[in-house]
């Protein structure tokens, strides 16, 4: 017998003591195990951004495992040293993962639709209406509930608006909020459900008169000189107007330099495939390490999580109310709802608006205007973010 007693203490001997010492860390376990859970299963039968909810719903559990070894401890007075942890403070805690990120997506995007009609960067530009929009009443809510946010928390909640995940990253973990789990999270989540939450928004503030609004598009040649100089360029005046906001724009641009100069082709190819794939599983369960059951299960998470949508949906209308500004002065009317794609999830509220243009009239093709104003919101929300850094002290 007291070898069986021997045994189970040995295999699940931190589980007793845990439920000993504090019973509700038992269900705050549970807790994040079914969050993690729930990640993983939006990765896998939703296909909603699996690359990053799965490693994150899988990290979720790694690191909410009893004296879990992936991330720091203390065991019999001895810091342990999880790899987890380590992988944070490589490659978060300094703001590299979500940088070299930036180099993989700049690879990605083609700025042609952009370069085409210069004048959809301003809709990018009106749709981080709801960063700002959200930063306030998140201050709003401090002075409601003091101790809930602080100015730089409530920063970091406003740009999960943007849908721009390795910008929310390095915000969050600049200003080291402690809310950082739940803002990637939250701007993970509701980046993967864009199919969901902006049609009926765009619904809400638009009329079918103008979601059926036809924008012929004509391709124009854009030289390579163009193609090469507008990475520069951009380089340059974000650098001028937001000085903080040069590594994540010169990040960005350099990775569509590689993908513009011609002459660096393999380059291109391994940072859009093999450097955007390895670091976003490095990024997702990195990110875990922030999502133990002490740090996310709070009502400031709960508030983010609401916040968040509230900064997102704010973004959308930010873009469709611009465009429908332009159309009263505007001889050519634009349809509105290409200014929801202002926000960074590119290409997929660009795919989401082409198809509600075509629900709405099957001759209606804006593919490509809203894939002009998707690349604009990807460069407006990285500027924005550099702006709060600028703004506010860390």
């Amino acid at each position: 017998m007291d070898v069986i007693f021997t045994f189970i203490n040995a295999m699940f001997g931190d589980l007793i003591n845990m439920a000993a010492n504090d019973p509700l860390s038992i269900v705050k376990m549970v807790a994040m195990w079914a969050i993690g859970g729930i990640l993983i299963y939006l990765a896998i039968k939703k296909d909603m951004e699996p690359s990053l909810l799965l490693p994150m719903g899988f990290g979720a559990i790694l690191v909410n495992l009893p004296m879990s070894g992936a991330v720091d401890q203390i065991r019999a007075g001895v810091e342990e040293v999880g790899p987890i942890d380590e992988l944070f403070r490589a490659g978060i805690a300094n703001e590299l993962f979500p940088l070299l990120l930036f180099i993989g997506i700049g690879a990605m995007i083609d700025f042609g639709p952009l370069l085409s009609n210069p004048k959809l960067l301003l809709f990018g530009a009106a749709a981080q209406f709801g960063i700002f929009f959200t930063l306030t009443l998140a201050c709003g809510v401090n002075a409601l509930l003091p101790g809930t946010f602080s100015i730089q928390d409530a920063a970091c909640v406003g740009i999960i608006g943007a849908a721009d995940g390795p910008t929310a990253i390095f915000l969050a973990n600049y200003y080291d909020t402690q809310y950082l789990g739940a803002i990637i999270v939250a701007a993970y989540s509701y980046m993967a459900l864009v199919p969901i939450i902006q049609p009926p928004v765009i619904r809400a503030i638009t009329t079918k008169k103008e979601r059926m609004i036809r924008m012929p598009y004509e391709a124009k040649e854009i030289s390579k000189t163009v193609r090469i100089l507008f990475p520069i360029v951009v380089t340059i005046i974000a650098g001028l107007i937001a000085p903080r906001s040069v590594a994540l724009v010169g990040f960005l641009m350099f990775g569509n330099l590689l993908r513009e100069c011609g002459v660096l082709n393999s380059l291109s190819e391994t940072a859009q495939n093999v450097l955007a794939n390895l670091i976003t599983i490095f990024l997702g369960i990195t990110i875990a390490t922030k999502m133990q059951a002490d740090q996310f299960l709070s009502v400031g998470t709960l508030m983010i999580m609401c916040l968040g949508l509230f900064a997102f949906v704010f973004d959308t209308v930010g873009g469709v109310l611009f465009a429908k500004l332009i159309n009263v002065f505007s001889k050519t009317k634009i349809n509105p709802m290409i200014g929801a794609c202002g926000i960074s999830a590119f290409p997929m509220s660009s795919r989401v608006i082409h198809k509600m243009g075509l629900k709405e009239d099957p001759q209606n093709f804006l593919l490509m205007h809203a894939a002009g104003v998707n690349v604009g919101g990807q460069i407006a929300s990285v500027i924005a973010g550099g702006l709060l850094l600028n703004l506010i002290a860390k």
